[in-house]
């Protein structure tokens, strides 16, 4: 069992919306698309908890998402079927699909993560003829900083290798563009842009396409290894 005090079904709620999104939410987002918000007393215990990472954007919005441990601890309410529900006739519905889909993960043997996130393109286009190092984009100066020449890289790599504006991109297509850039500061700033309004970082939906070259080229966020890279227009 997972330490702590029991959640509340709002705290409860908060967390499956950011299971289900995957990636990171903002209050004022939370509550146009589903009515809810993680304030006061819910924050608190969250973040106290580990169980969300948070931090507060423009204007004073709160972001957040689900941690490892978050993962975790829905993972074992589904499971064990002790996911606090409301009350009602929206609670019957609820516990029924947590009955559900816990039962559905003990039968496959499924993580969370790999049955929620957003889904992916699954009609990508032939890997391109890589792009030697010399001929990348050269945006170093003086007074440059390394980690927003690096995301200034990944940005026109992304446009170079996109079908079109939008369209997802497998990070295995994106590395040998990069590839004299060390790994480890290709990772930290595409984890730096999943945070970014403009940029999304996702699991390749059906896992049995992937090649090992394509588990190798991911990036992991979380307790998810991320295949796909999007960038908004």
């Amino acid at each position: 069992m997972m330490s702590g005090r029991e959640l509340k079904a709002s705290e409860a709620a908060a967390l499956v919306v950011l299971m289900v999104e995957a990636r990171e939410v903002s209050n004022p987002e939370m509550r146009e698309r589903y009515g809810i918000t993680i304030t006061g007393e819910s924050r608190k215990h969250l973040t106290a908890e580990k169980l969300v990472e948070s931090r507060r954007g423009r204007r004073g919005a709160y972001f957040y998402e689900l941690t490892d441990l978050g993962w975790a601890r829905l993972a074992e309410g589904f499971r064990t079927g002790t996911l606090p529900v409301p009350k009602g006739s929206a609670g019957a519905m609820a516990r029924a699909l947590v009955k559900g889909l816990g039962g559905f993960m003990v039968r496959s043997g499924h993580p969370l993560a790999e049955i929620f996130g957003p889904s992916s393109d699954p009609d990508m286009p032939p890997e391109p003829t890589p792009v030697p190092p010399s001929t990348a984009p050269t945006l170093r100066t003086a007074d440059a900083d390394p980690g927003a020449e690096i995301e200034a890289r990944i940005r026109a790599a992304y446009t170079e290798l996109a079908r079109e504006p939008g369209a997802w991109v497998s990070l295995t297509r994106l590395r040998p563009l990069l590839s004299d850039v060390p790994r480890a500061d290709v990772d930290a700033a595409l984890r730096r842009m999943n945070r970014m309004p403009d940029v999304n970082l996702v699991p390749e939906s059906n896992q049995k396409t992937l090649t090992s070259r394509d588990r190798e080229a991911a990036v992991t966020i979380g307790d998810q290894a991320k295949h796909l890279l999007w960038i908004g227009a």
